[in-house]
């Protein structure tokens, strides 16, 4: 008998009239505006302009979508395009299916779009977002709880979580890898903010940070799952491509230590709060002293009508002139 488990949904949808309500969805949506708000706190104290972030993730964010979406299509093809399948179901993003490689790879496409069209580095941006992403993938895992999907092995502790009988899945408890990876990605957005703070990463090596630190757990915990996936050398996929990006992130990271130390000292031009090219001429004012700008205007007057009188018009000329008409 289980005395204690962590109980599942019973519905992944709650309709409001006729519009339905899809915890997953509801998930996703919560996440990218978290990270949305944290990157551009985070840009801000970098010396960018609010608003940025946002500007930049109208791009990023469906680019991240498709990428997320064609993954999951193509490394589980065989749940749409298999025999008695619907392929028409690829397109159900709200039912579920999201590869964070994905979404991640052609996400960045989508940044790097908007970060040339405003004229900011890439990397500086990713930085900035690195741990809100983190946090918006925690959000997103549960989605996964809604939709009693992607859980581990049976188990009877007392957080087991609690699935019901449906399709391609046995009622019983089960490991909450949901959560696991929630927590976990909690865990990496701390490090990468703590990390960053202390050592003032720059130049994409927060963004390197928080992938190799998903990666690293995220092999134990896909090597929990039991959910339908293909095996190379007796791993699945997902491991492998952990394993794969892990090592170039780590890569990244210990080069641009090299090649570009120190962190961004200009994110984006023109940003909030630089005033110094209008404040210079302020200073220039306060340089001169009180009265100097007056006396100087008045020589340059002078100057000015000294040369527009002609050389035959100078009083010496016109004394001499008056002088010979009197004779």
């Amino acid at each position: 008998m289980d005395l204690a488990y962590i109980p599942s949904p019973s519905t992944g949808v709650i309709h409001l009239g006729p519009i339905p309500l899809r915890g997953y969805a509801f998930c996703i949506i919560i996440g990218v505006f978290v990270a949305v708000w944290l990157g551009n706190k985070r840009w801000v104290a970098r010396g960018g302009k609010p608003g940025t972030v946002a500007d930049i993730a109208v791009w990023a964010v469906p680019f991240g979508l498709v990428g997320g979406r064609l993954y999951h299509v193509i490394t589980d093809y065989q749940l749409y395009f298999g025999e008695g399948r619907d392929w028409v179901d690829a397109f159900k993003i709200w039912e579920g299916g999201l590869g964070i490689w994905g979404a991640i790879a052609l996400g960045a496409v989508g940044a790097w779009i908007g970060c040339r069209l405003r004229g900011i580095p890439l990397p500086a941006w990713a930085d900035a977002l690195a741990p809100g992403i983190a946090i918006a993938q925690a959000c997103g895992r549960w989605g996964n709880w809604f939709n009693q999907e992607l859980y581990g092995r049976p188990t009877d502790l007392p957080w087991a979580l609690k699935i019901s009988e449906g399709p391609n899945r046995v009622a019983g408890t089960y490991h909450p890898t949901f959560l696991y990876e929630s927590l976990w990605c909690l865990g990496v957005a701390a490090l990468v903010i703590w990390a960053d703070r202390r050592f003032k990463l720059g130049h994409g090596r927060a963004f390197a940070l928080y992938v190799a630190a998903y990666c690293s757990g995220r092999v134990w915990i896909e090597y929990m799952r039991v959910d339908e996936a293909h095996h190379i050398l007796g791993l699945r996929l997902n491991v492998w491509t952990a394993i794969v990006v892990f090592v170039l992130a780590v890569v990244y990271f210990v080069l641009s230590a090299k090649l570009r130390p120190g962190r961004e000292a200009v994110v984006e031009p023109g940003p909030s709060g630089d005033t110094g090219a209008a404040d210079a001429p302020a200073a220039d004012a306060e340089a001169v002293p009180a009265g100097a700008g007056a006396g100087a205007d008045a020589d340059a007057k002078a100057d000015a009508d000294d040369k527009a009188v002609p050389a035959d018009a100078k009083p010496t000329s016109l004394t001499k002139a008056a002088e010979a008409d009197k004779s």
